[in-house]
């Protein structure tokens, strides 16, 4: 009677939610959107963490071999250790970006300053060849001299409200936006920083509350979903470095210009598989034409040589292989990434990919084996025994 009470009630209680949910979806939806808000940081912070956990693994790894090199019967511990393996992680990381940085601000802005000087240049003559073919200019000629130091100036006090009040939106967005991003970094660093202490707290909640089973499947998901990303982003890695050596090589010994900014922008835009690639192949081109518009064909022609190359025979093998995938399957998750999740989804679903075959592969195995131990049972219960 207990049994079908609570069946009962559970069956009552799922009706009255589900009620509840169709009348008040948008209510829901406006609550998870809210919900999703709050805890962006939070997850932002443990994906920044769960990344720079990568070479901060690295780091730890070193620091250890070192040290027992240097004494073995005084090894540092391993608080010791995370620590300056999360100070050298976090070096690492600005040089980086202080690298990128370098490399295309004032390059971008050079080329900027240099396009509007030829425009300017260029444009009375662009506009008669127009305007002979019946195209009217009158308003880009407008636009182009509203950009000079004195149009510009008139523009911002006829303006002057509208631009103080969007400049206040934006100033008042990238302070939430700057916000949000240190509190991620903050939570990152005290999750790579406690990392062990974190671990056994999950580890001794499923000991707890789930089943040894269960628990254990758990373990084994979670450590083939870490030991995949991990490899994953060091493949990255390592791909985003060859490509920009492979283009800084050549466009060096071509002399074509902006080979370091289009090497570090090749290198940058290759974390997105397959696509990234040719949109740093655009930039760099059309950083050319504002320099030196005879070499941009051959600066196409041999960026799309080297990516074809790096593509065929470098990416699969350095990428597809470190996390288990072959080339055909690489090409596949990158495919259906894009399709599903757009750029975000073409950067990790080759590890989440991975993933899906990996544990689809264990399960294939554990059923062969269980009809191969059935078919054994059944084949020795229907053999006739000998009296």
């Amino acid at each position: 009677m207990d049994k079908k009470f609570k069946q009962s009630f559970l069956l009552i209680t799922y009706a009255i939610l589900l009620f509840v949910a169709v009348n008040k979806v948008s209510s829901i939806f406006a609550f998870l959107k809210n919900l999703v808000g709050l805890l962006s940081p939070l997850v932002v912070g443990l994906i920044i963490a769960f990344m720079l956990n990568v070479p901060m693994r690295g780091f730890e790894r070193l620091l250890e071999k070192l040290a027992l090199k240097i004494n073995k019967n005084r090894v540092p511990s391993k608080t010791a250790i995370t620590c300056i393996s999360f100070l050298l992680t976090l070096l690492c990381v600005a040089l980086v970006i202080a690298l990128v940085v370098t490399m295309m601000i004032p390059g971008l802005v050079s080329s900027l300053e240099n396009l509007y000087a030829q425009t300017m240049e260029k444009w009375p003559e662009w506009s008669k060849i127009l305007n002979d073919y019946g195209f009217k200019t009158d308003s880009i000629t407008d636009w182009l001299e509203s950009l000079g130091e004195n149009g510009l100036l008139s523009s911002l006090q006829i303006n002057a409200g509208s631009v103080i009040s969007s400049a206040a939106t934006f100033a008042m967005d990238a302070v939430s936006g700057i916000t949000s991003f240190i509190i991620s970094v903050i939570i990152a660093g005290y999750a790579l920083l406690s990392k062990r202490q974190l671990a056994n707290q999950a580890n001794r909640l499923m000991s707890a509350y789930l089943k040894k089973s269960t628990a254990e499947r758990l373990r084994s998901t979670g450590q083939l979903i870490s030991d995949t990303y991990s490899k994953f982003l060091s493949g990255q890695c390592v791909e985003a470095c060859i490509l920009g050596i492979l283009i800084f090589t050549v466009f060096m010994i071509l002399g074509i210009p902006y080979a370091g900014l289009t090497a570090v922008l090749a290198a940058v835009f290759a974390f997105v598989p397959y696509v990234g690639s040719f949109v740093a192949c655009f930039i760099g081109a059309f950083f050319v034409l504002l320099v030196d518009p005879s070499k941009v064909l051959l600066c196409i022609i041999v960026y799309i040589v080297v990516q074809f190359i790096e593509n065929q025979f470098i990416y699969p093998h350095v990428v597809g292989t470190s996390v288990g995938l072959g080339a055909f399957w690489t090409l596949v998750a990158v495919v259906l990434g894009g399709q599903i999740m757009g750029v975000m989804g073409m950067i990790f679903f080759i590890p989440l990919f991975s993933v899906f075959v990996n544990l689809l592969r264990r399960h294939a195995v554990k059923t062969v084996k269980l009809k191969e131990r059935a078919k054994v049972k059944l084949r020795q219960a229907t053999e006739p025994h000998d009296e």
